[in-house]
């Protein structure tokens, strides 16, 4: 209330602009976090066919790069990426040996920016994206999964992870989990799979990459790719 006898029923202008502010007020709250390169994507988007490989949490490098490879067509289980990437006790160098060995298959290993956005775009685009990601309040422990999908009204993404096939998190608790563990993602795509909003220079890199794993024919599929672009 007011100083003195004065209320909100007897000044309709100012009580107005009250309603008028809390309206904004809530309009702000329902749109916050939301950068303007997501609210242009697609409201929602769930890449059901992205394979799925159920284990515990120190399994997770090895579940998800066996999902971005098998989204390749490649036959794999996690069990066979074992050995490839020195698990156990590699652990240390798990993410420089999860590019390694995608290269060794073909794959363009392809990093984004560190930006929800730029993750989302992809998804859109019909693209699973392999993250990190820190799991746990107190003793954080860096976690590997695969992002496959993302609501835009709930503000939510899905992650192929763990024990889960559709493990939801808000926008906000997983940036926070990404950046946590140093917002680390990266695309797997056959040579001809261009990036949706590409950057050519960081293509061309990951193809100059790609033939120096080895892979000279798929590295030049994948700059034969981007000049038909």
């Amino acid at each position: 209330m007011f100083k003195g006898s004065t209320n909100l029923r007897t000044i309709p202008g100012r009580r107005l602009w009250l309603v008028g502010a809390l309206l904004l007020g809530l309009g702000g709250c329902a749109g916050g976090g939301v950068s303007p390169e997501v609210r242009n994507l697609p409201e929602r988007v769930e890449l059901n066919a992205v394979p799925f490989f159920r284990g515990e949490a120190y399994q997770s490098g090895t579940m998800a790069l066996a999902t971005m490879l098998s989204q390749q067509s490649v036959s794999v289980t996690p069990g066979l990426l074992e050995k490839p990437l020195k698990l156990p006790g590699a652990e240390d160098g798990l993410e420089r040996n999860m590019q390694v060995l995608a290269r060794e298959y073909g794959m363009v290993v392809y990093p984004l920016d560190p930006e929800l956005s730029a993750l989302l775009a992809q998804v859109a685009a019909g693209y699973p994206v392999l993250v990190r990601f820190n799991e746990g309040r107190v003793w954080s422990t860096p976690r590997y999964g695969v992002l496959v999908g993302y609501n835009r009204t709930k503000q939510t993404v899905l992650l192929r992870a763990g024990m889960s096939p559709r493990l939801p998190m808000k926008f906000s608790a997983f940036a926070s989990a990404w950046k946590g563990a140093g917002s680390w993602a990266v695309l797997i795509q056959a040579p001809t799979q261009l990036p949706a909003q590409i950057d050519r220079q960081r293509w061309l890199k990951a193809a100059n990459d790609l033939a120096q794993a080895g892979q000279e024919q798929a590295a030049a599929q994948a700059t034969k790719a981007l000049a038909g672009h």
